[in-house]
């Protein structure tokens, strides 16, 4: 049977000889109730400082909810210390969508010891074939992440927070260099700043001009604003164009409930309110406000369409 240990300051489960000998993983974890699939890791300790404790195994366990089980654990297998990772189906298309490295990492290195329902290698198949319309997801993901980022950085630079500017603009410079490697139809790497050098020497050049360059750092700060703003701008039709393609589906306006309700947009995090309100000030997107009188004050009820035919 199997009885909680001390180790390394942890409470842990334990197997004995027996078990450790007669049962495998996928006996351990297999039956369990509403598992969907179960993958093995070794989590190399390479890109980790040496003195950090590392985990040399990691067991992603994918559940349909995670209400029977904790969402991390902590057994000991062969005198190894194994990592036990539970994530539903949602969290894997975070992961995907919102490029986490060391959950791709885990979906495409793992060793697939159970898939009951395919659902791990359709994971597997949608990073390396990477469809179009998760491409276009990712984008407008990025993108999002890119405008809010370098509008927090803008404020903070109003509000003369010259270092929390500084770290806003570092943040959008990464998205920024996010969405150029989807438009080139990469998956951005560990290593994003490497990959730029080559993808895209411009946006590399202004992160130098923000680490590195001789002028001060509010100057440098004020430089890439220009820069990330300029960007947004011109970009602003191709960075959005999953959300003006689903705007120009049907003839209707659309409100924002309706387009956070679009399968197209399922999963994806973005600051929709915002978006559309760059978009109509861009002159992309049309909005049309109507009012109504309700307990002393007026509400507005706002939709959505596209403001020239051109875009459809």
């Amino acid at each position: 049977m199997s009885k909680f240990v001390k180790f390394h300051g942890r409470t842990v489960k334990t197997l004995n000889r027996m078990e450790t000998k007669s049962r495998s993983y996928r006996s351990l974890f297999g039956n369990e109730e509403g598992l969907i699939g179960l993958l093995l890791v070794n989590d190399s300790a390479s890109l980790l400082p040496k003195d950090e404790e590392v985990f040399p195994f990691v067991l992603l366990v994918c559940d349909r909810d995670l209400t029977l089980h904790e969402e991390l654990e902590y057994w000991l297998r062969d005198k190894r210390e194994i990592r036990v990772r539970r994530v539903t189906p949602e969290t894997l298309d975070r992961w995907i969508l919102t490029g986490d490295r060391n959950g791709i990492r885990w979906l495409l290195r793992g060793k697939v010891l159970l898939d009951h329902t395919g659902q791990i290698g359709a994971y597997r198949r949608k990073l390396k074939e990477w469809p179009i319309l998760l491409r276009e997801q990712k984008l407008l993901y990025e993108f999002s992440r890119f405008i809010l980022a370098c509008l927090h950085a803008k404020r903070a630079l109003h509000d003369g927070q010259i270092l929390d500017a500084y770290s806003h603009l570092l943040s959008s410079l990464h998205y920024w260099a996010n969405v150029a490697l989807v438009e080139q139809g990469l998956l951005p790497e560990r290593s994003v700043w490497e990959q730029m050098r080559t993808v895209n020497p411009g946006i590399y050049k202004l992160f130098e001009e923000l680490t590195s360059s001789p002028e001060t750092l509010e100057q440098r700060v004020q430089l890439v604003i220009m820069a990330c703003e300029f960007s947004m701008l011109t970009n602003m039709q191709s960075g959005c164009a999953l959300l003006l393609q689903i705007i120009g589906s049907r003839t209707e306006p659309w409100t924002v409930a309706e387009l956070q309700q679009d399968y197209r947009l399922h999963g994806v995090d973005i600051d929709l309110p915002l978006l559309l309100k760059k978009l109509v000030q861009r002159g992309l997107v049309k909005e049309e406000v109507q009012t109504a009188a309700m307990r002393g004050a007026v509400r507005l009820d706002k939709r959505y369409s596209l403001a020239s035919e051109r875009l459809r």
